[in-house]
């Protein structure tokens, strides 16, 4: 069967694993000219409830750069000011779902050499519902939104990490329409380079 007569769920989801295959393949030698420091792959769900609630789950690809050397920082201060760089997309696996592309700064923080908390803020882009009262999932009001989260994680070797993340995105009441949000709970799998 042709991709262009299956679900649009299913065309996301193709299209999503297509650009992940493209860049794990690109990795090794992107990775060896400094450009990216870490990629993750994820899935997450909705942790909302009532009709902000997405049903699914969101699998997930994030890209980290490090042009400002955060890895180097040596103290709090020079930690605040080198964030890296992350750009990434989430597809959702249902018809209430909501497909995001995102982007923003990121701070990790090591409480012991294994042991990191991370927190980004930045912005998403979405195709979910803006304003329909009979829609099905979140009304988020505008097309793009402030994107934050947070991340407890572990470090299983010099190069292997798993986190657990919340993810919150809103439009923090600064467009007209409703303000639903997403919101979002799951799990990462990460590769330093």
């Amino acid at each position: 069967m042709p991709l262009s007569s299956c679900p649009a769920s299913t065309r996301r989801i193709a299209s999503l694993l297509v650009v992940t295959t493209t860049l794990t393949a690109a990795a090794p030698a992107l990775a060896a000219d400094g450009l990216f420091d870490e990629m993750r792959f994820g899935v997450t769900t909705s942790i909302a409830s009532g009709d902000k609630q997405e049903d699914g789950v969101f699998p997930s690809f994030t890209v980290y750069f490090d042009p400002l050397d955060a890895d180097g920082a040596a103290d709090l201060g020079e930690k605040l000011l080198r964030p890296r760089i992350y750009t990434g997309a989430a597809v959702a696996t249902s018809s209430n779902g909501v497909n995001q592309a995102y982007g923003g700064l990121s701070w990790t923080f090591d409480m012991t050499k294994r042991l990191f908390v991370e927190f980004g803020a930045g912005g998403t882009v979405h195709d979910g519902d803006l304003d329909d009262p009979d829609g099905d999932g979140p009304q988020l009001g505008c097309r793009f939104l402030f994107r934050e989260y947070a991340a407890a994680g572990v470090r299983l070797d010099d190069h292997w990490n798993v986190s657990a993340t919340v993810e919150h995105a809103s439009h923090a009441n600064l467009c007209d329409g409703p303000n639903s949000g997403l919101t979002c709970a799951g799990l990462a799998l990460g590769y330093k380079f």
